[in-house]
């Protein structure tokens, strides 16, 4: 478990983050969401003892994580794959981290299966590809046979294949009752990696806990009609309250009823009905409600910039 209480951390006169509180619990997948510069990485570089706190604390498993006599035991984090020495060989860097805590070679060699380096074991790593990177500090992470596992933006370089293994690591991980804080800008695959989310935007949190309740806080789910009657219906729901948007066609996005209402309102007066079915919103969809106002780093489109 990682459990924060008022963590900040300024430098100089910019909060990076800001009295922010949260917890990561065991035995659950937590996605880590938010923009280019809203505090992620500063946030788990202070899980790590990596930043320290200008206020609060942060904890792993009950304690900081400079406290644990063997952190790599308690804790396994991702957040550069390309910190490591360019002229040492994969299984190199990994016998190196192993004998810093007594970790036996054989653990080595289970990770480097683990995560399908064995046929560039031997190679430098100035050789690899950025998602064989990837994979090498994933090994590392593994690496303790962590309680807990920190992951910036694992899947970054790697094909479909890794992203689907890199998920099912996760998700296997977090059933054996681990802790796993995951970063990443990839919302259909945070949504169906994350069990929970935690959405920081301008080093503040926007937003936790499970993620269809986090989509659901954030947006308003639509009933999508279909009728020949389009307008007959339109006018019969407006008189109930509900909130139907302009007609496009012969579709009706209705909010403020249910499809049984839709349904039983139709059947009344005889409204003819091709589809009638609830859309909920999507994660990305949730996610940009959540922080358009907190995105530091805008693009223009080409038009705007014209």
């Amino acid at each position: 478990m990682i459990e924060a209480r008022n963590l900040t951390k300024r430098y100089g006169d910019t909060t990076a983050v800001d009295d922010v509180t949260f917890t990561v619990p065991a035995g659950t997948v937590t996605g880590f969401l938010g923009p280019n510069g809203a505090g992620k990485s500063t946030t788990m570089r202070m899980i790590v003892g990596l930043d320290r706190a200008s206020a609060g604390s942060v904890t792993v498993n009950g304690a900081h994580y400079t406290h644990h006599l063997s952190p790599l035991r308690e804790v396994g984090a991702l957040l550069d794959a390309k910190a490591v020495h360019p002229g040492r060989s994969a299984r190199s860097h990994l016998r190196a981290l192993a004998a810093s805590h007594r970790i036996p070679v054989r653990r080595v060699d289970e990770v480097i299966d683990m995560t399908g380096l064995s046929s560039v074991a031997h190679k430098r790593v100035r050789g690899f590809s950025l998602g064989m990177g990837q994979r090498l500090g994933i090994a590392a992470a593994l690496l303790g046979d962590p309680h807990t596992l920190i992951l910036d933006e694992p899947v970054n370089g790697l094909d479909p294949e890794g992203v689907t293994w890199v998920r099912t690591l996760v998700r296997q991980l977090a059933a054996e009752g681990r802790t796993v804080l995951l970063s990443s800008h990839l919302m259909s695959e945070m949504a169906q990696t994350a069990d929970q989310l935690l959405v920081i935007g301008r080093g503040r949190i926007l937003a936790q806990g499970p993620v269809q309740d986090v989509v659901d806080s954030a947006t308003q789910a639509v009933v999508k009609v279909r009728s020949p009657q389009a307008a007959e219906l339109a006018a019969r729901l407006d008189v109930v309250g509900a909130d139907v948007g302009r007609p496009q066609g012969d579709v009706l996005d209705v909010r403020g009823a249910s499809t049984e209402d839709v349904g039983a309102l139709a059947a009344r007066h005889g409204i003819v009905l091709h589809e009638l079915r609830l859309h909920r919103a999507s994660l990305e969809e949730a996610y940009l409600t959540l922080t358009g106002s907190a995105v530091e780093y805008r693009a223009q489109t080409l038009e705007a910039a014209r």
